[in-house]
């Protein structure tokens, strides 16, 4: 190669690898012509990405993954259990990813309808393990997988990394790469047994046994309940998938045994808000120990999946407003197209109930929406226990009395609705005979206190 083309190809590598740019500007920029860049962007071949619409189509190089910049197809399962393509993923220099995510029908912001990600696509945080799942991942995987122990350490090139190597059995549809589909595919030619009724609760007790005994630091001590998925038979199930959460054993976790009966009261209770559908639990117990199992909403049948995604990771991309109460959030999804009013006030009465049941841990990875056509659906509610009655830290239990949030004049109309089945939850958690006595008479107590702040609203 001569040593003017030799420099200009140097001098345009070095211009891509500050992120996506046109064609005409890198042609202006080295003082060459169109054709001669586009001449190069061919002998570059699969170190250059390619994005965009005619007229605003850009060009990155590749940022490699492990040692390599090929395109790591991305792949999703259908509600019959079929897999499909659906693109592919190009990580870019400095940062960020190419993907073109509005084709599988998520809502997506103008940058992101050429394909252009500052990080990665906003599913793909969603998909990463995370919470008490994530860290028993790492602590089980990072050795062989060469990522940080700790999910909180991973970057996007180990988030990708590792979806593309483990990600068969993730939230949601998707699926990042061939080895995480061939995953599944193993999956199909040879299922994982499906639990019976009868052999249920020994199974749900030695699993939580196994979890235990890894010894995952964080859980129900840091506010969060140790859990794990399982498959079982149960009569009307729309999946044999479930998320089983579970306490521990002795009287020291009998106030996290309480929680999990009212987690599925609540979810019960909330049933009855207009508008709003829940995931379907059921409390059981195994030696001491209480399990709140709960079905699956992005899984329907054996094998097949739902598209879901998360108000935390929808809001980071189209919305930016921080961590603020989720009217805000649907309010401002209401306004930008992607969420129809009546589902916004759904939300709306699903955050008061939260509120009037002392649910003081919603934040905004606890509220999900089903996703098509580049339109949000409220998921069924989950997560929904009155944390204020969760041990501190150090283990005591809080002695602070509740006292219920009361509406402005124009939320009057959804704060009743909602007040009337917080009420329907406070009676049936003070009738429980699963729950504690002592924090049966509080609830007692709350009922009370919210009848008499329902007469003066």
């Amino acid at each position: 190669m001569r040593t003017r083309n030799l420099e200009v190809r140097q001098r345009l590598i070095a211009l891509l690898r500050r992120g996506p740019v046109r064609a005409a500007d890198l042609a202006r920029q080295l003082d060459v012509s169109a054709r001669t860049v586009l001449r190069l962007f061919e002998e570059l071949g699969a170190d250059i990405c390619r994005g965009g619409a005619t007229g605003r189509t850009r060009y990155a190089a590749c940022r490699p993954l492990r040692g390599s910049s090929a395109p790591i197809p991305l792949f999703h399962v259908d509600a019959d259990g079929r897999l499909q393509e659906g693109g592919a993923l190009r990580l870019l220099q400095p940062d960020g990813a190419w993907c073109a995510l509005d084709r599988l029908g998520f809502p997506v912001d103008d940058e992101a309808r050429d394909g252009w990600w500052p990080g990665l696509p906003y599913p793909l945080y969603d998909m990463q393990p995370q919470g008490y799942l994530g860290r028993q991942f790492a602590r089980q995987l990072h050795l062989d997988l060469e990522v940080p122990d700790d999910p909180r350490d991973w970057g996007d090139d180990e988030i990708a990394w590792i979806l593309s190597r483990r990600g068969a059995d993730l939230p949601g549809h998707l699926m990042l790469g061939e080895q995480a589909a061939r995953l599944w595919q193993a999956e199909v030619l040879a299922p994982t047994p499906v639990l019976a009724e009868s052999t249920l609760l020994a199974a749900y007790h030695d699993s939580a046994e196994r979890s235990v005994s890894l010894g995952i630091a964080g859980s129900s001590a840091a506010g969060e309940f140790p859990k794990f998925l399982s498959l079982r038979e149960h009569a009307g199930q729309r999946t044999p998938h479930v998320l089983v959460k579970f306490s521990g054993v002795g009287e020291s976790s009998r106030r996290w045994s309480d929680l999990l009966v009212c987690e599925h009261l609540a979810l019960g209770a909330a049933a009855g808000l207009s508008g709003v559908e829940v995931a379907r639990t059921r409390i059981l117990a195994s030696q001491g120990r209480t399990f709140l199992e709960s079905e699956r909403f992005d899984r329907l049948g054996r094998f097949g999946r739902l598209p879901v995604v998360s108000l935390q990771a929808v809001s980071g991309h189209l919305l930016g407003l921080g961590a603020r109460d989720w009217r805000e959030h649907a309010r401002a999804l209401v306004e930008a197209g992607f969420l129809s009013s009546q589902h916004a006030a759904s939300i709306d009465r699903l955050w008061w109930f939260g509120r009037l049941i002392a649910n003081g841990d919603m934040h905004l990875g606890n509220c999900a929406f089903r996703v098509a056509d580049g339109r949000l659906t409220p998921a069924p509610a989950y997560d929904m226990v009155p944390m204020d009655y969760a041990p501190l830290p150090g283990g005591e239990l809080p002695t602070k009395l509740w006292q219920p949030p009361l509406p402005l004049p124009g939320e009057r109309p959804i704060w009743l609705e909602a007040c009337r089945q917080a009420l329907v939850f406070w009676s049936a958690a003070a009738g429980d005979s699963r729950i504690s006595e002592p924090l049966r008479k509080v609830f007692r107590d709350n009922a009370n206190r919210l009848e008499d702040a329902a007469g003066r609203v």
